[in-house]
């Protein structure tokens, strides 16, 4: 059941929405690319499901967090994260969109909301140099104007910066768009940046439940989340 929206005498105008835990379930090319360079380093390989809550806050931190790794038996000094970064990134441009998979409900939520004449945009913690392959890959590019990238600006989530410069981007207003995503760095992000914002229970949020979170609802999908605005508008 997803929860009632607030009253907006104005409406929305804009829709916000993460990547990956959201639109697309990328952790099997992220675990075939972490343990690709775990290996590389000779370490031992960790679960996806482990795996999966490193995932939020960008590829460097979820490099640094599989070095910290006990498992790992690695350093997590400067010169270590810089070589296994740059051994991730290796791995996972071979790998990148090759067995991420669209959620249900994605495509059609996409159209409902386009229906609506909200202006959409990506905003992800994911660097640009893999964000927008990613988006080629998996045919979503065409529905967004504004892609923010981990790299666009100084801060990434849950700094609100990203969110701020994607409003900006699509000449909306902070409190007539709506954020999407699924973890804690989302909605942080929206909070603080005067953003109303959703989650969707099937993605990643660092391995936490999202019923803790400071949001304004819980949605099944995209399509479910355009159904909450239908009736919020």
């Amino acid at each position: 059941m997803t929860s009632d929206p607030p009253s907006s005498s104005t409406g929305f105008q804009a829709v916000l929405l993460d990547l990956d835990g959201t639109l697309l379930d990328t952790i099997p090319d992220l675990t075939a690319a972490t343990n690709g360079m775990l290996a590389e380093l000779g370490a031992r390989v960790l679960p996806q499901a482990d795996i999966a809550t490193f995932v939020g806050k960008g590829t460097e931190n979820l490099v640094r967090r599989c070095l910290a790794d006990a498992r790992t038996g690695l350093p997590v000094d400067d010169d270590t994260v810089a070589r296994a970064l740059a051994i991730f990134n290796r791995h996972y441009h071979a790998v990148n969109g090759r067995e991420a998979r669209l959620y249900p409900g994605v495509l059609e939520g996409l159209a409902a909301l386009r229906a609506q004449g909200l202006r959409l945009a990506v905003v992800t913690n994911k660097p640009t140099e893999f964000t927008l392959p990613l988006l080629e890959h998996s045919g979503l590019a065409p529905w967004f104007g504004v892609v923010v990238c981990g790299d666009t600006c100084p801060r990434k989530k849950p700094d609100p910066e990203p969110l701020l410069h994607a409003c900006a981007l699509l000449g909306c207003a902070p409190g007539r768009a709506l954020a999407i995503g699924d973890s804690v760095n989302d909605a942080l992000a929206a909070r603080a940046a005067g953003i109303p914002v959703l989650a969707v229970p099937y993605g990643y949020n660092e391995g936490h439940d999202i019923h803790s979170l400071d949001i304004d609802g819980i949605v099944f999908g995209i399509d479910e989340a355009a159904e909450w605005l239908l009736n919020a508008q």
